[in-house]
């Protein structure tokens, strides 16, 4: 007789303190749900509880391809643009819109990038503003993630958040700068504007 599979703490929407008494899994316990067929596609793991990604409305999804497209023709290789993959952080595994890291895309084919591969993380936003506000900034304000920008279609602007707290209590980013529709903003990577964008054409 076959055992039932374990139980997945999921919260919907995620924990805005420590969960509660929901017991928490560690990224290699999530792996291995993954790898057991146990997991559903549409999660991600955020400071250890498995939690249900939203469903993506169409803009969402263009935007998200917009931006890629943007970053791929700026960067020219340099960096590698990954999309809507798992960036591994403690105990957590986001899953951002769009992530630069480090390399190519051959540097990461027996691994998920670490904090320290990555250069900029972006969230696109409309039904997980509140998510991405809370956990999610919190999660790459300790890993020390060095530019977070939120792409917020509720608003029609770009946040962006730097100077990372690193493992304080509570994490935070001490810089945030709200970049409107009509604006440019600069592409940051290890300190360096490597190129400039106009959120318009982010936001389309």
């Amino acid at each position: 007789m076959s055992s039932a599979p374990p139980s997945i703490p999921t919260i919907f929407p995620p924990p805005s303190g420590d969960g509660g008494s929901l017991s928490r899994l560690t990224v290699a316990e999530y792996h291995q749900l993954g790898e057991d067929g146990v997991l559903a596609d549409d999660v991600e793991l955020l400071e250890g509880h498995v939690v249900k990604k939203m469903p993506k409305n169409p803009r969402h999804v263009v935007v998200t391809k917009r931006l890629r497209r943007l970053m791929e023709a700026m960067l020219k290789g340099r960096w590698e643009v990954a999309s809507q993959d798992p960036v591994t952080i403690s105990a957590s595994e986001p899953e951002p819109a769009v992530v630069l890291v480090r390399g190519t895309e051959e540097d990461y084919a027996q691994k998920h990038p670490v904090p320290a591969d990555v250069g900029l993380i972006v969230e696109v936003s409309d039904s997980t503003l509140h998510r991405d506000r809370g956990v999610k900034k919190r999660i790459y304000a300790k890993a020390s993630i060095p530019v977070y920008w939120i792409v917020n279609l509720v608003n029609n602007q770009i946040e962006v958040y730097t100077q990372p707290s690193g493992p304080t209590e509570p994490p935070d980013f001490a810089g945030r700068e709200i970049i409107g529709a009509a604006s440019n903003i600069p592409v940051i990577l290890e300190g360096t504007v490597v190129g400039i964008l106009a959120v318009q054409d982010i936001l389309g």
